[in-house]
């Protein structure tokens, strides 16, 4: 069973416009291809290592997000959790390449490799790399309205 699932593309916009489309939880919505998240405060705007933003999903509940990696511009990670909660283990992390100055490598991973909760177990297998693709699609058609 794959537990990271990898999705990359190249986008016609530059690194900084896409990364500012990712850092900002509030624009997440925007272009989620799982249909899972439902709205988060603005404000939250992600700054380093250590960081936590809130999100509403579709269901109605809300998940802590725990910034694990951070590069300004290249790099962001996080794992959610119920708040107040452990981390179960699962996490999710965006990489920009910078191409040239108009066109960026955009990599989108789900990694459950930590996922210790089994209730969570089914969801994780439903995050195949066409969900992380229709991510990208979307963040891709976001970025070059904008670049």
């Amino acid at each position: 069973m794959t537990r990271v699932v990898t999705a990359t593309r190249d986008i016609a916009a530059p690194a900084a416009v896409l990364f500012e489309l990712i850092a900002d939880p509030a624009q997440q919505p925007r272009w989620d291809g799982n249909a899972n998240l439902r709205e988060a405060a603005a404000g939250q705007r992600v700054r380093a290592v250590g960081d936590v933003f809130r999100m509403s999903i579709t269901s109605g509940a809300v998940r802590e997000n725990h910034v694990v990696e951070f590069t300004e511009g290249r790099r962001i990670a996080w794992r959610p959790s119920e708040p107040g909660q452990p981390q179960p283990g699962h996490l999710w992390r965006w990489e920009l390449e910078p191409l040239d100055d108009g066109r960026t490598r955009a990599t989108h991973t789900y990694d459950w490799t930590q996922l210790t909760d089994e209730r969570r177990i089914p969801k994780a297998q439903e995050t195949t790399a066409d969900k992380l693709r229709a991510s990208l699609d979307r963040l891709a058609t976001l970025a070059e309205e904008t670049a």
